[in-house]
């Protein structure tokens, strides 16, 4: 099954002074390298806030862009949480074990109150 819909990213900052990047849409190889140039202009510092409330669902390459974001954040002392995260999503965050490594909240406003 091949789906064309698009992924929309919108950068805000947080009422906590954390970097929110909302995602919309399918995060898939064919929506990568929009993600990836958007999370490399994002400067990592402090907390770095991955909105999933309106992401239907991910595939590996997706994962692995996010995967790659966290260590970057992790090498500059940065912190990055996953947020709004549904249960497609997190089944494949758990098959992967990448639940184990970012932190996941329920909302945004659960993420900030971390930040």
């Amino acid at each position: 099954m091949v789906n064309d819909d698009p992924l929309s990213i919108l950068r805000r900052n947080g009422a906590s002074g954390a970097t929110v990047i909302e995602l919309d849409g399918p995060v898939t190889l064919r929506n990568l390298f929009a993600l990836q140039d958007e999370l490399r202009s994002t400067e990592p510092c402090g907390t770095t806030i991955l909105d999933f409330t309106k992401v239907p669902y991910m595939d590996s390459a997706g994962i692995g862009a996010i995967v790659n974001h966290f260590v970057h954040c992790q090498k500059c002392g940065c912190k990055m949480i996953a947020a709004g995260v549904n249960n497609r999503v997190l089944e494949l965050f758990k098959l992967t074990r990448v639940n184990t490594v970012i932190g996941l909240t329920a909302s945004v406003e659960e993420a900030e109150a971390q930040a």
